[in-house]
């Protein structure tokens, strides 16, 4: 692997997690449109309201995160995709904004008549955002992105039977995967008859998911033949197949309301489809330009890494937090705090002074070290100097605010 490659592979990782994570999100607004009538499709469609509440808009960093790395790290190519790709790119754009909108607006609804038509936007713009950015995702992977300022169709360029079937597979993508999870969060809750409506959902949605990707592979046979010959073969043809044995795995485990494994089978299949892409498509980022062409300069490659190792020790353990309270169910409605006793130490809610002296002092070695030298030893200690004051200063931070809470 060289450099050139190292920031590509990190937007492969905040794509798959996009996918994954974001999928899911964008999954449980389907089910809010078919969530079908009455009582019983009430409360599906609270459950898959209240379920994504604390991280629906923590998934898309990930989007961001992809945005901003490909700009920094292959400007050609990222001018290229955005100004050929801008149509779908602003549908999605826009689809996100309807569905934030209308999720915040949800709560302010006054009669169940308003209450539906916000969930019918926010379902609809759900729908649009998959399938528009999948859409982008076809119009690359078909090559249909040549090298230059708008230098592709603005139409066809997205509009073609491999954007389509991706576009396609991009929402039956994500109502499968939020089908399993909100099946898992169901159980979690204890609402066993929400766990078998969303546990027929997933089997469903997972065939007709596993369906479309067999049917979709005749269309990328005939339509983006280099894609085709890519995935049938070496490294693309093994991620198809971890694609489909995950996928098969996930229909048995839910088949036996094993949720728990299934939300990583599902997660698995999922991302392997991104990773066979990218594996398929490798070395040509675009045509007539490969990966190694589109990279920036040295310098600004280095930065980007560094940029992103730094912002990881912070990113990283906030969002595995994040998660690990959402899926202890420390978010769930009704759920009542224990207050302890007075005068009762609480584990990690004091204040560490050492800890905030260690990041001062690594802020003024890594920054000296790394800013007013110019030598290769002098940077081998200060970046990773910098790395411990980010870590050391997140964690000191975190706790003097949990001691002043307290």
């Amino acid at each position: 692997m060289s450099l050139a490659e190292t920031p590509l592979i990190l937007m492969l990782v905040g794509l798959a997690a996009y996918v994954v994570l974001g999928g899911a999100d964008f999954g449980a607004g389907f089910w809010q449109l078919w969530g079908g009538e009455g009582e019983r499709a009430r409360s599906i469609r609270e459950h898959a309201h209240h379920s994504m509440g604390p991280v629906w808009e923590t998934n898309h960093v990930w989007l961001i995160f992809v945005l901003v790395v490909c700009w920094t790290a292959y400007p050609t190519a990222f001018a290229s995709i955005t100004s050929t790709l801008a149509v779908p790119l602003f549908v999605a754009g826009v689809g996100i904004i309807m569905r934030g909108t209308a999720y915040a607006l949800r709560s302010g609804t006054a009669t169940a008549r308003e209450q539906r038509r916000v969930e019918l936007a926010f379902a609809v713009s759900s729908i649009l955002t998959p399938f528009a950015l999948g859409a982008v995702v076809g119009g690359i992977a078909s090559s249909r992105v040549p090298v230059g300022n708008a230098e592709g169709d603005f139409a066809t360029s997205w509009l073609n039977w491999t954007s389509i079937f991706v576009g396609v597979l991009g929402v039956a993508a994500a109502a499968y995967l939020a089908a399993v999870y909100l099946a898992a969060d169901a159980v979690r809750v204890g609402r066993p008859d929400l766990a078998a409506a969303f546990r027929l959902r997933a089997l469903a949605t997972g065939v007709v998911a596993g369906a479309l990707a067999l049917a979709g592979l005749v269309v990328v046979r005939h339509d983006a033949r280099e894609l085709w010959d890519g995935l049938t073969s070496g490294w693309g043809l093994a991620a198809v197949l971890v694609s489909a044995a995950a996928g098969c795995a996930t229909l048995a485990l839910v088949f036996r309301s094993r949720y728990g494994p299934a939300r990583v089978s599902a997660g698995l299949a999922v991302a392997a489809i991104v990773a066979g892409w990218a594996l398929a498509q490798r070395p040509r980022f675009l045509p007539g330009l490969t990966i190694d062409d589109a990279a920036a300069s040295r310098g600004t490659l280095v930065a980007v890494l560094i940029g992103v190792g730094m912002g990881a020790v912070v990113l990283v353990p906030s969002l595995a937090l994040l998660f690990r309270l959402f899926l202890r169910g420390r978010f769930d409605p009704h759920v009542v705090e224990a207050t302890p006793a007075p005068g009762t130490a609480q584990k990690g809610s004091l204040y560490r002074p050492q800890l905030g002296a260690l990041a001062a002092v690594s802020l003024v070695v890594g920054g000296t070290l790394t800013f007013f030298f110019e030598s290769a030893w002098a940077h081998a200690i200060g970046v990773p100097a910098l790395l411990v004051f980010v870590g050391t200063g997140f964690v000191a931070l975190g706790s003097l605010v949990a001691a002043g809470d307290d």
